[in-house]
């Protein structure tokens, strides 16, 4: 058994470990208890039960392990939490409006976030440890509620849109959690400060907001775009516009954004290119040019073909008719949710170049790619009866 801090040591320490978070980089750090949040474990129940995980099934297996933190760790008794500020220079939103290139959410423009977080908490908790004091440290990928626990420790509350929202850095930041079984003292929670606003729930391009503090991930479109495995429903598509990574709308129109600012963490800014990445660039990435591109990145978890899915939905609404031979390219390609999509992106940029393509579709064997045939063949041509001789 580790060597027990005194509860008269407890508010020194506490103060000890916030110090040494900001000599770290951190932007903020509190603390909460391991029964902090009482009602995460119900709340989370209700969105699995009405299915707003979307195929994420590992919040349906992780469940239990994710009510409290005492069901993932039965000895933790502080959780300490830790805020990084990745403010973006300018407007997120700003390159919605330019149709020839891709928009990639803010967080993920830059180097990947868990590695630099793990790296400074495993840092932070050295001191525990050499207290005889045991300590486990997380960023995102273990079954922890960290939204709720920041609120519980006072860093930010959870908006409507249920991201954590900071009266100090508005919407822009990441989470860590450092679980530990030393007793330290703790801070007081956050309240709501939402009011009567929704601006959040009314920016939404898919209306994933089925009520207040509720999110339905399927019509999200961070959730589709991301962590979507399949061919992305047609109603979403359109409304996808250039959103090829993620999506900041909901964050970006909180009022409490003024007073957010621009992070200062050099590994957290922009690659240059990935600002607002020509759409014709990222056509033509192959698997190896797309792992040289967003190496260190996250958007390199999600895969070339998954992205390149995205990529093809932000041609089909670019209208930008320039873009159709790499369009047409990408009808060949080994992936067949990328020739399913190509054949989509067409339909919406040149039905006619479409047509004289649709010769392919009698060689296709996938069912899903033939399916976005005849999805274009029902509104913008005559298709060949090759298509329709083939199996539903």
């Amino acid at each position: 058994m580790p060597t027990r801090i005194s509860e008269d040591d407890a508010a020194e320490l506490s103060r000890a470990l916030k110090k040494r978070a900001r000599d770290l980089g951190f932007s903020v750090c509190r603390i909460t208890t391991a029964e902090a949040i009482p009602a995460a474990a119900g709340r989370l129940r209700a969105a699995l039960d009405a299915g707003h995980h979307g195929d994420m099934a590992w919040m349906e297996e992780t469940e239990e392990r994710r009510s409290s933190p005492k069901a993932l760790w039965p000895e933790v008794r502080s959780v300490v939490m830790l805020g990084l500020n990745y403010g973006p220079e300018s407007d997120p939103m700003q390159t919605l409006g330019e149709r020839d290139r891709a928009t990639i959410s803010v967080y993920a423009r830059g180097r990947d976030y868990h590695d630099l977080v793990k790296g400074r908490l495993k840092t932070l908790a050295a001191p525990l440890a050499r207290l005889g004091e045991d300590v486990k440290v997380f960023v995102d990928t273990a079954p922890v509620m960290e939204k709720p626990l920041a609120a519980a420790a006072g860093i930010g509350w959870q908006g409507k849109h249920t991201i954590l929202v900071s009266r100090d850095f508005g919407n822009w930041l990441f989470l860590g959690a450092l679980y530990t079984t030393a007793p330290l003292q703790a801070d007081a929670p956050e309240r709501d400060h939402c009011g009567s606003c929704r601006r959040c729930l009314d920016i939404c391009p898919t209306d994933a907001f089925p009520a207040p503090y509720r999110l339905d991930a399927r019509r999200c479109i961070a959730y589709l775009t991301i962590e979507h495995q399949g061919v992305i429903a047609e109603e979403f598509r359109k409304p996808m516009g250039n959103r090829v990574y993620g999506c900041d709308d909901c964050l970006a129109v909180c009022p409490w954004n003024k007073f957010a600012q621009k992070t200062t963490e050099e590994k957290l800014t922009a690659k240059e290119g990935l600002e607002a990445p020509a759409l014709s660039d990222l056509l033509r990435l192959d698997d190896a040019a797309f792992r040289t591109l967003f190496a260190g990145t996250p958007v390199k978890r999600t895969g070339r073909d998954r992205f390149l899915r995205n990529v093809l939905i932000a041609a089909g609404n670019s209208g930008d008719e320039s873009l159709v031979p790499e369009v047409l390219a990408c009808l060949a390609d080994p992936a067949p949710l990328v020739r399913g999509m190509a054949v989509w992106a067409l339909s919406q940029l040149a039905p006619d170049a479409l047509a004289r393509e649709a010769h392919r579709a009698g060689d296709e064997s996938d069912d899903e790619v033939l399916a976005e045939w005849r999805l274009a063949a029902q509104s913008k041509f005559v298709v060949p009866s090759a298509i329709n001789a083939k199996r539903t």
